[in-house]
């Protein structure tokens, strides 16, 4: 797997190296900027991006708008953005590409000190998943209006779809949850029906599942 990152803190960046290396990782080039994230993702199309929201000059949304340059350029490079805070517009501009090209995640900084999770989530988005942090889906399900079409599910139907926004499988999900694989393809089916997804591909239909989740917050 190759690795370019693009993270103006130097430890952290200096970790994000270790840890990949530990994963079997080759970084091929952990730059500081939008400016060098681009190039860098030119010269070495790398398989996998890590990047920063915040970067200089602005320390704004500089690190998203070259990831999103990156999409629109290498749609074949797997993106994971980094983000120290939750931030829902920044993830649902980031996924609104989710299912037009490689994988796609959105994680909070914290999670990257969590090794398991930090691992998991990239090996997830290296397989073409969408993934996004679970305080990101928490904040998205408390955030939610009156008119929200997702209000149309149940309990178990929402929770069901925000372990889908995390990147969890059908049999991952059955292992969170603690029921049978059955019961997670009835709460999908009933998802989709109720969301109004027309028959087709089922991984095309939990992108669009996730990004009406996204789309509809309040």
């Amino acid at each position: 797997m190759r690795v370019v990152i693009a993270e103006d803190s130097v430890l952290l960046r200096e970790g994000l190296v270790r840890l990949l290396g530990e994963i079997g990782g080759e970084v091929c080039a952990a730059v500081g900027d939008g400016v060098e994230l681009l190039q860098a993702v030119a010269r070495h199309r790398p398989e996998l991006l890590i990047t920063d929201v915040r970067m200089p000059p602005s320390h704004r949304d500089e690190g998203l708008r070259a990831a999103l340059e990156v999409r629109a350029r290498h749609p074949e490079v797997a993106i994971l953005v980094l983000s120290q805070y939750v931030e829902l517009s920044y993830a649902g501009e980031l996924l609104a590409g989710a299912g037009s090209g490689a994988g796609l995640g959105y994680l909070l900084k914290d999670r990257v000190a969590r090794f398991e999770d930090f691992t998991d989530a990239v090996a997830r988005v290296c397989a073409g998943g969408t993934v996004l942090d679970p305080e990101v889906v928490g904040a998205l399900l408390g955030n939610r209006s009156a008119q929200d079409p997702l209000n149309a599910l149940s309990p178990r139907e929402s929770e069901v779809l925000g372990l889908m926004a995390q990147g969890l499988t059908n049999a991952g999900i059955a292992r969170a949850l603690v029921v049978s694989a059955g019961a997670v393809e009835k709460h999908i089916s009933s998802i989709f029906m109720k969301l109004g997804l027309a028959q087709g591909p089922d991984d095309h239909r939990r992108v669009l599942a996730v990004l009406q989740f996204l789309q509809t917050r309040g």
